[in-house]
């Protein structure tokens, strides 16, 4: 079944960026939005900014004022490749210290400095030097979703979506990843004969996330696939048909174009995707991420405006963590 085309009243402003959100944001309420959409375009051309959101970020950023949309992996490689000289990072705080290790010359702003991730907050660089004395020799693979003190005293960054590349690509029997439990675990499962050592990291959003939780979806729903997240328990991975990567997800359901399909994930995410496939019926097992719903349009406005919330990392801790995220993107 093909969706209707977007009924657009006349006289809203901005009509082409409101047909992209019109399933999830009533007429009434985008006039209010739409001021401050009008406010950011305009300061992005005047300050040579572009802004970055991860796929968790609400339909209104993510349609509408976002210049690169993506994963973690994405938004790192784009961030290294940007012209701008100012990037706005709609997502949590480690994304933003990641842009700013790979552009350590531009003005990195984050709209609100108090989203977080409590994946990222779950161990320190002292944790890892502990690890290294317990384990010496054993190379460690560092999530992404860390800090950059973390990064810096890692040997290589990995995302979910090339964990398994990564660790393959050392050649050794025995790695050391953090800090997610269960996306070591997941990716364990993809590397026999590889020994993971790993750390009881977990991120609240997917943590919750249970097999019964799938099996009823399934009874609710005859027909539907379910795709997980490598951040979710091994018990629902298995139950599920595809585990990948934000992007591997939105990737499986352009290619397969499943009538009913439900994202166990971040709740924002079958939104945006939605928006992209509307002929797909999205089913919401969803779990919403607390520090994501930090930003906001008036947020990345007012970071704009004022150059507020500007990411700093000391010079020679940064030195050591981009050598990390530099080896994770030479990972292909």
């Amino acid at each position: 079944m093909v969706s209707a085309a977007p009924f657009v009243p006349a006289n809203l402003p901005l009509p082409d960026l409101y047909a992209r959100v019109s399933h999830h944001i009533p007429p009434m309420e985008w006039p209010i939005l739409a001021g401050d959409i009008e406010a950011i375009l305009a300061l992005k051309r005047d300050h040579n900014a572009v802004i970055l959101a991860h796929n968790y970020q609400t339909p209104e950023i993510f349609h509408t004022v976002a210049d690169i949309v993506g994963d973690s992996l994405a938004l790192a490689r784009e961030a290294a490749a940007t012209d701008a000289d100012i990037i706005v990072v709609a997502g949590v705080h480690f994304m933003a210290e990641t842009a700013k290790l790979l552009n350590p010359n531009k003005t990195v702003l984050i709209p609100d400095s108090a989203a977080g991730c409590s994946l990222a907050e779950s161990i320190t660089a002292e944790d890892v030097r502990q690890l290294r004395a317990r384990h010496p020799g054993v190379p460690v693979v560092t999530y992404v979703n860390t800090s950059a003190a973390v990064k810096a005293e890692s040997d290589v960054c990995c995302t979910s979506g090339n964990a398994k590349k990564v660790i393959e690509s050392l050649g050794v029997p025995r790695v050391i990843m953090l800090p997610d439990e269960f996306l070591a675990q997941n990716t364990a499962a993809q590397v026999p004969g590889i020994e993971i050592i790993t750390w009881a990291g977990h991120c609240e959003v997917h943590e919750l996330f249970t097999a019964d939780d799938i099996r009823s979806v399934r009874e609710s729903y005859p027909g539907v696939v379910v795709l997980a997240h490598p951040e979710a328990p091994p018990e629902v991975v298995a139950e599920a048909d595809f585990a990948g990567s934000t992007a591997g997800m939105v990737d499986f359901v352009g290619e397969k174009r499943p009538a009913r399909v439900a994202l166990v994930t971040e709740c924002s995410m079958s939104d945006n995707v939605a928006v992209q496939y509307p002929e797909v019926e999205f089913v919401r097992p969803c779990n919403l991420c607390p520090h994501m719903k930090q930003i906001t349009l008036p947020k990345i406005r007012r970071a704009l405006e004022q150059r507020q919330y500007e990411v700093t990392i000391d010079p020679a801790l940064a030195e050591r963590a981009r050598v990390a995220v530099e080896r994770m993107l030479a990972v292909r």
